[in-house]
């Protein structure tokens, strides 16, 4: 008996997927760029259902993310297994470029970062052939000099997985499978037929992205395309398409026989991307020892059949779900925490870089926030806890004591796309306020007074539109195309959190009570 998945199998931010199938089961992990903790791990055992397991890299030690722009940090990671360890490598682009942590067990502890310190360029992979050997893949610009931008080649080179560094010849062996091909990125090998394969993404991730491969009866190469290529891609189906930036995919087999892969798109609105990329997946055959994505559709599908077993994690009492008690919602699940008996952080919440260690802590009254002197807009670490949008239609509402806040001090809601262009609801000196920030400038939609001592805000989000409300008045509308990719630019997607700030001085703490998301009009 099949099973469905809908997609996306992740919704919301959750760019740059890789797949990795060990023994029935299956774990996703995906970019983070500067939130803490980096690198989402996902765990499911039929493709459909999901359930995070940990972050990666949950250490500040493993994480340095000082100075990061929103989208810099942690680009595009690869995770792999081989003889008993699992290991994911990644690029920190603002900090040590291209590492490698180990793991016995993926819900960690992970290991401190290996830094490759010859490996240059980013998005790394590994492959671990048959003999024995490893290979580093990954991709860095031309090295006879960068002709345009996005001229870059895809590089090979063996490496030593005991001291952790690459051994011989860094060789190129691709830059692309189009003449003039712009950023040749996210490579992985796979060996399957007789052939080392080597699958990767062309043309940026957004309007132009695609899924590309070629092959080669030898690791080293003469490397040749598919004649096909692209084997995915939805550039040619239009601006308003409603689904689009396809690319950037990775490919696990079930014990059924079947292929998967899954990769990158975005669901925009009217054109504008507010979600920022997500995680898709699509069924593929081969013909002629070539890959086939979706035969006879040759593009995504809304639903994939799956020929495994369901299972649902909440159900399973040996799953971490289980064995946690819960302390990690199920992604794409409404959310209610309630933070009078919560006394941890879920796995699904982020901050931004590096954070005090005093900047949270929970008491029996509910969550103390620290009021910091950065404001949401500093490429610091504000006080603010996040979770990621992960639909187009929702409201989430947070409660506050406003007697915790002193004056000047401010404490609310933040819809953040970056710290340039965000939304927030906030409560400072007696009023609540509706704040749209755009390219770092303030304008204030809307004010009411607060009359109460605990006071519920609420961000409804319609589309592209929305409304800030205190308790049941609203304050005030707002259209938020401005807090899209297309025109904040970057790699992340909208996150929705609470936020306080002492605006430049440093203050107590903000208590928070609750803070509930809910999907749906």
């Amino acid at each position: 008996m099949s099973i469905k998945a809908q997609n996306p199998i992740m919704p919301g931010f959750y760019p740059d997927p890789s797949i990795l199938a060990v023994d029935g089961d299956y774990y996703l992990c995906n970019s983070t760029f500067a939130y803490f903790p980096g690198l989402s791990l996902m765990h499911s055992k039929d493709l459909v259902h999901w359930e995070q397991i940990g972050n990666v890299l949950d250490r500040h030690s493993q994480l340095p993310l000082e100075g990061a722009d929103h989208s810099q940090g942690l680009f595009a990671p690869t995770i792999r297994y081989n003889n008993g360890t699992y290991y994911v490598i990644c690029t920190n682009v603002t900090h040590g470029g291209n590492f490698v942590v180990t793991a016995t067990n993926p819900e960690g502890p992970w290991s401190e970062p290996h830094y490759l310190e010859d490996a240059d360029g980013i998005d790394p992979s590994l492959f671990f052939d048959t003999d024995g050997k490893c290979y580093y893949i990954g991709t860095h610009p031309n090295p006879d000099g960068v002709k345009y931008n996005g001229d870059w080649f895809i590089y090979i080179s063996e490496v030593d997985t005991v001291n952790w560094k690459l051994v011989g010849e860094k060789k190129n062996v691709w830059n692309g499978a189009l003449k003039g091909c712009i950023w040749p990125e996210g490579p992985h090998i796979y060996k399957e037929n007789g052939y080392y394969y080597i699958m990767h993404a062309e043309g940026g991730t957004g309007p132009e992205h695609s899924v590309m491969i070629c092959r080669s009866k030898d690791i080293w190469g003469p490397y040749v395309g598919n004649p096909k290529n692209p084997i995915l891609t939805h550039r040619h189906l239009g601006q308003d398409y409603p689904i689009k930036y396809v690319g950037h995919g990775d490919i696990i087999k079930t014990p059924a026989g079947e292929w998967f892969m899954t990769m990158l798109a975005v669901r925009p609105l009217n054109r504008f991307t507010t979600m920022g990329r997500e995680t898709f997946l699509a069924k593929f055959t081969w013909e002629e020892d070539w890959p086939v994505v979706n035969p006879g559709v040759g593009m995504l599908t809304d639903e994939v059949e799956i020929n495994l077993p369901e299972w649902i994690p909440e159900n399973d009492p040996n799953s971490y779900t289980s064995r946690t008690k819960g302390k990690t919602t199920i992604p794409g699940t409404d959310k209610d925490y309630d933070f009078t008996k919560i006394k941890e952080v879920g796995d699904e919440f982020l901050f931004l870089r590096n954070y005090p260690s005093d900047m949270f802590k929970f008491e029996d009254d509910g969550l103390k926030l620290k009021i910091q002197s950065a404001d949401i807009k500093a490429v610091a670490s504000p006080s603010y806890m996040c979770i990621r949008q992960q639909h187009h239609y929702f409201k989430s509402s947070a409660v506050l004591d406003v007697t915790t806040l002193a004056s000047g001090e401010s404490a609310g809601l933040v819809l953040m796309q970056n710290n340039l262009y965000n939304l927030r609801a906030e409560i400072c000196d007696g009023k609540c306020n509706m704040i749209l920030t755009q390219d770092g400038r303030d304008e204030i939609i809307g004010s009411e007074p607060v009359k109460d001592t605990l006071a519920e805000i609420t961000i409804a989000v319609s589309g592209l539109n929305t409304g800030v409300y205190l308790g049941d008045k609203l304050i005030g509308e707002a259209g938020v195309s401005n807090l899209s990719t297309e025109v904040a630019g970057g790699f992340v997607g909208c996150c929705i959190g609470m936020y306080a700030s002492g605006n430049g001085h440093e203050g107590g703490y903000a208590t928070f009570k609750r803070l509930t998301y809910k999907a749906g009009k």
